[in-house]
């Protein structure tokens, strides 16, 4: 059996997860995902393929919000989570389903997490 390497994992684990997780118009999902320079988040309707609500670390809002392009620290991770909250109760998002990209639920994938339920969205 072939070693596989961290990030071959992680999309072994993201591809298990995809198969029971399913965004609706009623609770669409919301994407994470983290390289190495920046954190990603996006909140989609799976039923029409479309992205409601995006947000990043490198984004011209959240660098004008928060004064620097991030997404190597927990920090950043909390902002960010509390950044995409903020945008998607502007459009009227309240419920969403959480798809950690493949991630473990540990660090800035749950930092991120903590703080966009601490700003609303319930998940």
């Amino acid at each position: 059996m072939a070693i596989k390497s961290r990030n071959e994992a992680r999309i072994i684990r993201h591809k298990r997860i995809r198969k029971k997780i399913f965004g609706t118009a009623e609770r669409p999902r919301l994407a994470f995902y983290r390289s190495l320079n920046a954190i990603y988040a996006q909140i989609i309707n799976d039923e029409t393929g479309e992205t409601l609500v995006s947000a990043s670390t490198i984004d011209r809002d959240y660098v004008a919000k928060y004064g620097k392009r991030g997404g190597k620290s927990i920090e950043d991770a909390k902002k960010l989570g509390q950044f995409l909250a903020e945008k998607a109760m502007a459009k009227g998002i309240q419920n969403v389903v959480f798809d950690r990209g493949g991630f473990l639920y540990h660090g800035k994938v749950k930092a991120f997490a903590d703080a966009a339920r601490e700003a609303g969205l319930n998940f």
